[in-house]
C-alpha cells in the first residue's frame, strides 16, 4: 500500500469514527441522562463543573450536559436532513442542466449565483421574524430554500466534463432519452464529488442554527446550541464555564459534521 493510499484510509477511519462517536455519545446521554434540559434549579445558577453535573450549570441551574446533548442530536437531525434534501433537489438539477445545456444551463447556473450571494443568514432573519413561534421545521424550510444551490453548482461542474464520456454518447446513439442519461448515467458517475459537499453544508446549518438562537431567532424551547452561548456571554466573567461549553460544543458538532464528508472523498 502506498503512502498516499494510506493517508486516504486514515482519512477515511477519521470521517467515519469521529461523528458516529458524537452521535453516540450525545444520544447516550439523551436517552440515559437523568435530566431534562429544560428543568431548572436555581439555587444551582452559575454552578461549575462537579460529578453531579459533569460539565457544570447555567442560567437558572440548568444541566449544561442534557441541554448541550439534546441541543447537539436536534442539531445534527436538523442538519442531516436539510443537508439530503440539498443534495437530493441540487444532484439531478445540476446534471440536467448540464446535460441540456444552451438557455437551461445558463439559467440554472445563474440561479446558483443569485442564491449563493445573498447571505442566507438574512433571509433566515426575515422569514423567522414573520413567525411568531419559530420551530424547527420552520428552519429547515429556510435553510433548505439555499442549500440546493451548491449542490447544483458542484453537479453541473461534473457533468460538464461528463457529457463528452464515450458513455454517454454511446447512450445519446442508442436513443436514450435525456432522463434516462441523467438518471443511468451521469448522476451515478457524480454522486462522489457532490456527496463531499454534504459534510460542508451540515456543518454550515449547525453554526447558522447556533447563530439564530444567539440572537434570539432560535425555537422557544431554548434547546439549542446557540442559547448555551447566549447563556456563556451574558455570564462570562461570573462563569466562564458556560461559554467555553456553548463554544467547544458549537465547534466540535460542526468539525464533526465537515469531516464526515471527507468519508466520500475517494
Amino acid at each position: 500500500m502506498t503512502r498516499a493510499s494510506e493517508k486516504r484510509r486514515r482519512r477515511s477511519v477519521v470521517a467515519r469514527v469521529l461523528p458516529l462517536a458524537l452521535v453516540i455519545s450525545v444520544t447516550t446521554v439523551v436517552a440515559l441522562g437523568p435530566r431534562s434540559p429544560t428543568r431548572l434549579v436555581p439555587a444551582l445558577s452559575w454552578a461549575p463543573p462537579s460529578l453531579s453535573f459533569p460539565l457544570g450549570c447555567g442560567e437558572a441551574g440548568g444541566d449544561l450536559l442534557a441541554l448541550v446533548a439534546h441541543a447537539t442530536l436536534r442539531g445534527i437531525a436538523l442538519a442531516s436532513s436539510v443537508a439530503l434534501i440539498g443534495f437530493s433537489i441540487g444532484c439531478p438539477l445540476g446534471a440536467a442542466a448540464g446535460l441540456l445545456r444552451g438557455r437551461v444551463e445558463q439559467i440554472i447556473a445563474r440561479a446558483c449565483d443569485l442564491v449563493q450571494a445573498f447571505p442566507s443568514f438574512l433571509l433566515a432573519l426575515v422569514v423567522l421574524s414573520a413567525v411568531r413561534v419559530p420551530t424547527r421545521a420552520h428552519l429547515a424550510v429556510v435553510f433548505a430554500l439555499t442549500a440546493w444551490a451548491p449542490f447544483t453548482r458542484l453537479a453541473l461542474a461534473q457533468t460538464r466534463v461528463l457529457r463528452d464520456a464515450a458513455f454517454v454518447e454511446a447512450a445519446r446513439a442508442l436513443g436514450a432519452r435525456s432522463t434516462r442519461i441523467v438518471l443511468r448515467h451521469v448522476i451515478p458517475n457524480l454522486l462522489g464529488v457532490v456527496a463531499v459537499q454534504l459534510g460542508a453544508t451540515a456543518a454550515a446549518i449547525v453554526v447558522s442554527e447556533a447563530a439564530l438562537s444567539f440572537v434570539g431567532f432560535g425555537t422557544r424551547d431554548g434547546v439549542a446550541l446557540g442559547a448555551v452561548l447566549d447563556q456563556g456571554v451574558s455570564a462570562m466573567l461570573r462563569a466562564p464555564h458556560v461559554l467555553l461549553v456553548g463554544a467547544a460544543s458549537v465547534f466540535v458538532t460542526s468539525v464533526s459534521l465537515m469531516v464526515a464528508g471527507r468519508a466520500f472523498d475517494k
